[in-house]
């Protein structure tokens, strides 16, 4: 599988694949693991891994961004109703949905005791 690919004379990041003994491999494109790793308070990385010590604090770290971007959708339309405006469109994929597959491995790993891991 190609990880990177030629856009502009430059390379570029196409997918993320995180892998665990624990699970099935979790697939991404670069832009949504991006939003993944930044919700479970980790920056953007070619490679990278989730220690077994580390899950419990990052799927709780990735349940909070979940909770707050529900929270916001939550707020944002109920201050368009109470001004009397049409509420603010939901994102077609949810910052819950998209991060569902991951956070489901990430519990496996866990579980078992095992790490996470991308791009190696």
């Amino acid at each position: 599988m190609r990880r990177w690919a030629a856009v502009d004379g430059r390379e570029t990041r196409v997918l993320y694949k995180f892998k665990s003994k624990a699970g099935a491999d979790v697939i991404m494109t670069a832009a949504h693991g991006d939003q993944a790793l930044q919700a479970l308070g980790r920056g953007p990385a070619p490679q990278g891994i989730f220690q077994a010590s580390d899950l419990p604090a990052l799927i709780a770290h990735g349940e909070a961004a979940i909770a707050e971007e529900q929270q916001a959708q939550d707020r944002a339309a109920e201050q368009a109703q109470a001004e009397g405006r049409k509420p603010p469109p939901k994102a077609e994929v949810s910052l819950r949905q998209r991060l569902w597959p991951l956070l489901e491995l990430m519990r496996a790993a866990q579980g078992a005791g095992t790490d996470v891991v991308w791009g190696v």
